[in-house]
Formats: C-alpha cells, sequence, structure tokens
C-alpha cells in the first residue's frame, strides 16, 4: 500500500522515551566529566564534547561522550540508519561527503546516477561501512573502531576531517579522514602509528572499507515507509561485486552489476502505483508518466570503488569480509590471526576492500600510511587520481585545510569570540554539503537531513536555492550553478517540480502543486546578478529538462517564464493575494489545517498572505535587476506595479496586531485571526508593507508571543487556537508547523529586525546559533554542531528536541539540514543591513556592538573605534555607489572620508553617507570613513 505522511506524522510529536541502557557504573573518565561544569567549557560546547581550536587555527568539537555507557547519549530512533547512540559528523568537499560516526566508522555518499552510501553500515549484514583498520602485532589488536581495544581514544570532528586517536601501552594510532578540498571523489585515510614498546615490533595494518549500497531510494519510500530500510538493502544485495587487482600492486577495484530486481518487489511496485492513481492523494500521487526517458528511481549502475596504498605497495588484499570477520565481526575480527589470503572470489553483500600492509617500527618511531578510497564517475579515471596524489600525499592534508581556511564569508566581533567560530563552521558544512548530479549536470545543495538520507529526495526546490544564497559572497561560481540547476527544471508553463528523486526524476507527490518555487528562483537569480554584476548570466542559454524547445532558452526567458506563471497561472484570488494551491512555504499547512471535506475549495479559492508578502519584496527586486541591466524598461515596470499590487492586498490583511496567515476558502475563512503565525510577518516588514505605527506594534507582539517563550528562537505559531490542527495531519503543541522553531523563517526575521531593531535582530541571531542551543539544552546532542530542520519550542513537551514517530521521525537523522547552516551565515549579511542596489550597495548596520568584521571576497565592512571601513568587489569594474545609513549623530562624528586611498568629499544626508568610487573584476573598491 501506498504510504503518506498521515501515517509517518501520525505519532510525529512522540519524542525520546526514557533511556535504557544505564550503565552499573561510570569508568573514571566519566566521572571526572560528570563532575566537570559546562562553564569550564568554551561557550556552546554541551555536554559530548568540547569546542577546541585545531593545530590549524580552525575550530573543532572534541566529542569526549562515551555513547556505549552513558545513558545521555541514547535517542529514540527507528531501525534503519542510525542506532540509539549514534552521533555523526559530516566530512565532504565539492562532490562527495563522509558520514563520520562516533563508533569510528564512515559511510560515503555519492550522488551521480542517484543518491546513496556506497558502504552501509549493517552489522546484521556483515556491513561495516569503511573508514577504520587494525593494527595487531601477533597479540592484542588495536582498532579505530570504538571502543577499540586501547585505554584512550580521542575524536575529532574537524573542518575537513574527523580524526581518531587510540592508543595502549604498546602503541599510539593517529588516524585522519579527510576529502581534499576541491572536487575531487576521494578521500584519503591516513594512518599514523607510534611503537611506544622497549623492543622492535613487527606490526601489520588492515584497512577496511565495505561495498554495500544504500540507495536513499524514493521508491521504496513510495512502496512502504515502514519497511523502506529493508527494502533498500534487499534491492543493494541484487548486486554482485568483482574486485581486481590494480596492476602496480597498490589496492583494488571495485565493479558492480545489477543482477535484476526481485519479482515479488516489483509485483509491489506496481499495486503501489496502481493504488495511487485511484486513491487518496495525501502526499503522494503516481510517478510522472511524461517525465524523461533518462530519469529513474534508483541507479543501475553504480560507479566502480577503490582503494589503494600511496606509499607503497598493498603486502595483502582480499575483498572476502565474511570470512575476515568471522565470527568475532567488527569488533573482534578471526582474519586478523593470518595475514589476507588474497581471496578476490567474493561476490555477495559482505564483499569488501581490505588492503593490508606490513611494516618495521623501533622503539619511540613513527610511520605515516596513506589510502586512497574513492569512486570514478564520468570524467575522472584512477591512474590520473592515483597519480595526483602520490605527488601530494604528504602534504594534502594541510593543503586541504589551507583551503578551508580560505574559503566563505566571516564575522566575528571580539566581544562575543564564540561567533567566529560559529560563522566559520556553518561555512564548511554547507559547503562540505556540496554534491554533483549528472542527470542536470550541475552541483547541487540537497536540504540534507531526514529528507534526503530518509525519505530520499532532494528538495523541495526552494531549499538549494536558500543554501546557495551565502555563496554570493564568496563563491559565486556555486551560485550559478544552483541556479542553473533550478533553471534546468522550469517547465514549458514556468512551474517548477517540488523536488527531484533518483536520477533526474520529478518527485510524485501533491506538493508539486507549490505557489511559492518560481518566487525562490527570480530573488536568488536578481541577488546574484545585483551582486556581482554578472549581467552576461541572464544571456546564456539554459537547456530545460522538462518540455521546453530542445535548443534552449536563456537565463532571462526562463526567469520571464517563471514570473508569468505566477501572474498568469498561479494568479490572485477574491482578496488580491496570490493564490496558495497545494502549499507554500508551509508544506503542511493544508493537509494540518483543513478538513478533508474542504480540501478541494482549499486548493480552489485559497490565498496566501506569505505568497504575496514574499511577492512584494522578490518582484520589486526582480525589477530592479532587470532596470540594472537596461533591457525593457516598459517589461520592469509592469513587474514592479505587480510588486505594489501583492503589497497593497497585504497592507489590507492586517488585524491591528500582525497580519493574517491565509484564506482557505469561504467555508474555512481566516487562517491568522486568532494566532500569531511568523511565515508572513517578516516579508510585510521587508517589502514595506508596514507602516511606522504597523511595525512598532508587529515587533512587540513578536517579541512577546513568539520570542520571549523561546530561548532558542521565535517560535513559528503562538500558543493560541491557530496551532491545534483540524485535518488529517496531527501535530502536537511546539512541534513542526504547529509552533516549532525553524531556521529557515527566523532568517528572515531577522533580516526584518535588522532593518529597525539592531539589538532584537543581533539576540534573534544568538538564540539561533548552535551555541545557545548547547547551552540551553546540552544533553541533546543533536543542536551541538549540527542540527534538523526544525526544533521543538518551548510549548512541547520535549523543548530542544525534535519530533519522532513512526514509521520514522526528523530524530531518525536529526543533523545535516543545510538550513541550520546556510540561514546562519546568510542571516549574518543582514545584521550589517546590506541590501544591493542598481547603483551599488547600502549598509545599515544597527548591531549593538562597538566593533565588528564581516569579511567576504565581494565585499566587507568593520567597524571600529576610529569608524568604518569597507569594499565592495564585483565581477565588472564600473563606478560604485556605497551608501552607509547611520543615526545622524553618528554619522557628524566621521568627519574623513576616503575611497581607494584618497581622501574625498562624502555626501551626507540626514545620517545616510555615500560615497562613489570604481572598483571590481579582482581590484575591490575600498572606502573608509572615520573621525576627523
Amino acid at each position: 500500500m501506498p504510504v503518506d505522511r498521515r501515517r509517518f506524522l501520525a505519532n510525529s510529536a512522540k519524542t525520546a522515551a526514557a533511556a535504557k541502557l544505564v550503565p552499573k557504573f561510570l569508568s573514571f573518565a566519566q566521572a571526572n566529566r560528570a563532575a566537570a561544569s559546562n562553564a569550564q567549557k568554551p561557550y556552546g560546547s554541551g555536554y559530548f564534547g568540547e569546542w577546541i581550536e585545531d593545530e590549524f587555527g580552525l575550530p573543532a568539537f572534541h566529542y569526549t561522550c562515551d555513547q556505549v555507557h552513558d545513558p545521555k547519549a541514547v535517542t529514540e530512533v527507528n531501525p534503519g540508519i542510525f542506532s540509539p547512540t549514534e552521533h555523526i559528523h559530516q566530512v565532504g568537499n565539492d562532490r562527495i561527503i563522509a558520514i563520520a560516526s562516533n563508533y569510528g566508522h564512515v559511510r560515503v555518499r555519492q550522488d551521480e546516477g542517484a543518491p546513496k552510501f556506497l558502504n552501509d553500515y549493517a552489522p546484521d549484514r556483515g556491513a561495516f561501512a569503511g573508514g577504520f583498520g587494525y593494527l595487531t602485532d601477533g597479540n592484542a589488536p588495536l582498532s579505530t573502531l570504538y571502543p577499540g581495544g586501547g585505554k584512550r581514544f580521542d575524536r575529532i570532528f574537524g573542518v575537513g576531517y574527523f580524526r581518531k586517536r587510540v592508543s595502549s601501552d604498546a602503541y599510539n594510532i593517529d588516524h585522519v579522514i579527510f576529502a581534499p578540498f576541491g572536487d575531487d571523489p576521494v578521500l584519503l585515510s591516513q594512518v599514523k602509528i607510534t611503537n611506544n614498546g622497549a623492543a622492535d615490533a613487527q606490526l601489520r595494518w588492515i584497512e577496511y572499507w565495505g561495498c554495500q549500497l544504500f540507495q536513499f531510494s524514493f521508491r521504496s519510500f513510495m512502496e512502504s515507509a515502514k519497511d523502506m530500510h529493508d527494502l533498500r538493502r534487499r534491492f543493494g544485495a541484487r548486486f554482485e561485486s568483482s574486485f581486481r587487482q590494480l596492476a602496480d600492486g597498490s589496492g583494488l577495484l571495485e565493479k558492480k552489476q545489477f543482477s535484476g530486481r526481485d519479482p515479488a518487489e516489483e509485483r509491489q511496485f506496481a499495486a503501489t502505483v496502481a493504488n495511487l492513481e485511484k486513491g487518496e492523494k495525501t502526499f503522494l500521487t503516481a510517478p510522472d508518466k511524461n517525465a524523461p526517458k533518462l530519469a529513474s528511481f534508483d541507479d543501475l549502475n553504480p560507479p566502480q570503488t577503490f582503494v589503494l596504498s600511496l606509499d607503497g605497495p598493498a603486502d595483502g588484499f582480499s575483498s572476502n569480509g565474511k570470512s575476515f570477520f568471522g565470527t568475532g565481526a567488527a569488533e573482534h575480527p578471526s582474519g586478523l590471526d593470518h595475514p589476507l589470503d588474497g581471496d578476490l572470489s567474493s561476490s555477495g553483500p559482505q564483499s569488501a576492500l581490505l588492503l593490508e600492509r606490513k611494516f618495521e617500527l623501533k622503539p619511540g618511531e613513527s610511520r605515516r600510511l596513506t589510502f586512497l578510497y574513492g569512486y570514478v564517475p564520468s570524467g575522472f579515471d584512477l591512474d590520473s587520481l592515483a597519480t595526483k596524489y602520490r605527488h601530494i600525499a604528504a602534504t594534502a592534508f594541510e593543503d586541504s585545510i589551507k583551503q578551508w581556511k580560505k574559503s566563505g564569508l566571516r564575522f566575528s566581533t571580539e566581544s562575543e569570540p564564540w561567533v567566529e567560530r560559529e560563522i566559520t563552521w556553518n561555512n564548511y558544512y554547507l559547503r562540505s554539503a556540496l554534491t554533483y548530479d549528472d542527470f542536470f549536470h550541475h552541483h547541487v545543495i540537497s536540504q540534507g537531513s531526514v529528507y534526503q538520507y530518509v525519505m530520499g529526495f532532494q528538495g523541495a526546490a526552494r531549499d538549494p536555492l536558500q543554501h546557495s544564497l551565502p555563496f554570493i559572497f564568496s563563491d559565486p561560481q556555486i551560485v550559478k550553478e544552483i541556479l542553473q540547476y533550478t533553471l534546468k527544471q522550469v517547465r514549458s508553463d514556468g512551474s517548477i517540480p517540488y523536488g527531484i528523486v533518483g536520477h533526474g526524476m520529478p518527485m510524485p507527490t501533491t506538493s508539486d502543486n507549490s505557489s511559492d518555487m518560481p518566487l525562490w528562483l527570480l530573488w536568488v537569480a536578481s541577488e546574484y546578478v545585483l551582486a556581482t554584476r554578472d549581467i552576461a548570466f541572464l544571456d546564456a542559454k539554459v537547456v530545460p529538462i522538462y518540455g521546453v524547445r530542445a535548443e534552449g532558452e536563456t537565463v532571462r526567458n526562463l526567469l520571464t517564464r517563471c514570473y508569468r506563471h505566477l501572474v498568469d497561472d498561479v494568479k490572485t484570488g477574491q482578496h488580491g493575494l496570490m493564490r496558495m494551491l497545494r502549499d507554500d512555504w508551509n508544506d503542511g499547512l493544508e493537509n494540518a489545517w483543513v478538513p478533508q471535506a474542504s480540501q478541494q475549495e482549499c486548493g480552489e479559492k485559497s490565498e496566501s498572505v506569505l505568497n504575496s508578502a514574499m511577492a512584494a519584496y522578490v518582484l520589486d527586486y526582480y525589477a530592479s535587476m532587470l532596470t540594472y541591466t537596461g533591457v525593457d524598461a516598459k517589461f520592469a515596470s509592469e513587474v514592479r506595479q505587480k510588486a505594489e499590487d501583492h503589497r497593497d492586498a497585504v497592507q489590507k490583511q492586517w488585524t491591528g496586531k500582525w497580519f493574517r496567515r491565509a484564506w482557505l476558502g469561504p467555508t474555512l475563512g481566516w487562517l491568522g485571526e486568532k494566532g500569531l503565525w511568523i511565515e508572513p510577518q517578516p516579508w510585510a516588514m521587508i517589502s514595506g508593507a508596514t507602516s511606522a505605527d504597523q511595525t512598532a506594534v508587529l515587533l512587540k507582539v513578536i517579541d512577546q508571543e513568539l520570542r520571549k517563550p523561546s530561548p532558542i528562537g521565535a517560535m513559528q505559531i503562538s500558543d493560541s487556537p491557530d496551532r491545534i490542527t483540524q485535518g488529517a495531519w496531527k501535530m502536537e503543541p511546539g512541534t513542526q508547523v504547529a509552533g516549532g522553531v525553524w531556521r529557515s523563517l527566523n532568517q528572515t526575521l531577522i533580516w526584518a529586525l535588522a532593518r529597525v531593531d539592531g539589538a532584537m535582530a543581533w539576540d534573534e541571531w544568538k538564540k539561533n546559533s548552535f551555541a545557545r542551543h548547547a547551552e540551553v539544552y546540552p544533553q541533546v546532542w543533536y543542536g551541538t554542531w549540527s542540527g534538523p530542520d526544525v526544533l521543538n519550542s518551548a510549548l512541547s513537551k520535549h523543548p530542544g528536541e525534535t519530533t519522532g514517530g513512526k514509521p520514522f521521525g526528523w530524530m531518525d537523522f536529526p543533523v545535516l539540514n543545510m538550513h541550520t547552516h546556510g540561514c546562519s551565515l546568510y542571516s549574518a549579511t543582514k545584521l550589517i543591513g546590506l541590501e544591493f542596489t542598481e547603483n551599488g550597495l547600502m549598509l545599515a548596520p544597527k548591531l549593538p556592538l562597538d566593533s565588528f568584521r564581516f569579511e567576504s571576497p565581494l565585499l566587507g565592512l568593520l567597524k571600529t573605534a576610529k569608524g568604518y571601513e569597507g569594499w565592495y568587489n564585483p565581477a565588472v569594474r564600473n563606478t560604485w555607489s556605497v551608501r552607509l545609513s547611520l543615526s545622524v549623530e553618528e554619522a557628524k562624528r566621521l568627519q574623513r572620508a576616503d575611497v581607494n586611498g584618497m581622501k574625498v568629499r562624502a555626501r551626507v544626508n540626514q545620517g545616510t553617507i555615500e560615497l562613489r568610487g570604481e572598483g571590481g573584476a579582482g581590484t575591490a573598491f575600498r572606502w573608509a570613513l572615520s573621525r576627523g
């Protein structure tokens, strides 16, 4: 039977039950940790470890929890991907992502063909992921799995790496797994081994990487969300591996062959589709029959994988993981008793890439071994990768870290040093979430978390666009790629699929009829062009995949097509507001608040205050971008008038305290009269729909109803009758869209607040940080270095957590949601009052800080005791305007103005100081305002 969100959200507000794994005693190290107060750790460390600065001067999280015995490590999860005590860290570059576990193993995500793990972790099936190894001298072995038999085991989650240090009386192992900065589909595994003993040691190191596929198959989710993980693993078992030794003896290459689907599973899916074609459509629909021929739910031709030794030939190898692990499994492999036997005949699910190195260490001597693991997608070849990394193996780790140190934007203030750490970390996590989609031939940043790794879809379409925004300031090529990725999805009518599953397959969901998707594309494209001045991008050709001429369209024309879709197809309703259709940002609004009997009317008549509030800003911005390009002034005027029409419609929804949320149709009427919904409020302020008096009232009520009750960021809805769902999807108060805390929403709230109340904006930004969550809820592991899409608010019975439930919930993958990283970065750019204009940029910093530094390759703003300075360096060289808006008193104190090193006379008007200067194309326009 098909599964929809009704089933998996039915119990979604149930959170972690009381821990059952209570130890009989605590170790000495645990007792010491328990005695230490959080105050002794750096701010924002929480319970499970502490933030440190590594040897490269970058933030890292020293994970110190003994999750095997500590009951605080337990999270109630459904069987599938994680165990109840598994906590993870992301290691990635622009193509490959490694999911590093507190248990020491590493799963590797690869997206070409369809998103998947190349090496599943399923101990009951003899699959142990990879990224660990064993050191043996013939006696007690030492492993980089936790616990690995050593007396001490350190785990460091770093920028671009996962470090494990394990030691016994005899030996030390320092094992680093890292993804080299850039676009190569590889990980490096570097193992430094030290002999602590008094005698020479004859040693063996065995490196292990599994081969069992685990595809994030949306087809399996459609068949049965309850059994989807089992279906995916049974599907993975339909691939047979074959192995060959590389000619130089350095390692192994593995290739998979698909043996065909299980006939019973084929029948099950056919029944699912038939049901969807005739049954109730709450969330899922039948697959699109007009999907491109090459689109598919799953990858039937996965890439070859390999592991090789970079600093010498392997002394032994095997593909027989079943024989190696034997009855002792990963904790005590029986294969350690003898050298690897060279058996490459294994082809089943327990196949593995096993390499052995033999060496001797004198007392006090150390030896570093380096292994290269990866896969071979189109455009790469193994020989070139091997040659490259043999040449740079000795310095690859340090070189990669240096690249990470230069990457991204930076924001810091002397008064709160942890802020710089938070920004640096978020930049790393967001950038390291990049993967490559070979159906669209572009890099993309999936929303991740439960959506990608559990449900199995890349969406919604608005999300990669959101994630790209911070890269406008540091890596605009990433923004361009994600824009092109989305533009290729634009249909002939200007609509955009809700999400993508598998290999280019439009997600079969009723949410495909979302009304807001084109707004996000227009917003990000306009910001990209106005920020970088890359007008040529608008005239570039894009060949859309879904139903547009094969010769392609210009970006400019595709954006126009999206605009026309909003105006001519989505349209406005009886109140002049943009129609909601199936949903707007809130994917659950109709199914959660509209009873089944009223859903058809709602779909036909509903209107979204959120959509119109957002459109009032986005269409104005789009018109500004069109005006800047100097093309079709008449069209730009039309777009600006549509923005004004939406602004007028929003203004009429003022209740005296806030703006209504949505019109659900004549039967149900208005939503948002009894309760305050955050969704439209920031956009109303940003778009200029509020008067000064209304803004003051709205700020006060938002602060009182949504901000003050919640220590970790504003709640999505106030404690009111409106938070009670009336539809098919039931949610408890304070969870999800019934009052949870959403970074995606609070990003726009911070932006709106920054325009009028810098102190409140700064407070809200800090509330939404990982550091604040770790201080307020230190014993919730997620939320310390990464987190989910939504956290339970103070209205919930379990605040600070996220929602669970059957057949799965957000707790099943409660980290690696890119909103938690991207929104922090983009909202930081709004803290300085940044807006791009047709002539340059505006800055209106209202932060209650004596000093701060915002730095990026595109622009910067520094405040010191002397005054302000900054720069702007777009892609095009021209004369640009920078307008700095300050209080009249502060502006009067800044009597000296400099542009590109020359003293100039600035234009001053009621606290706004304008400077003009030449810059761009690599040579920045630099300016400074200081006391005389």
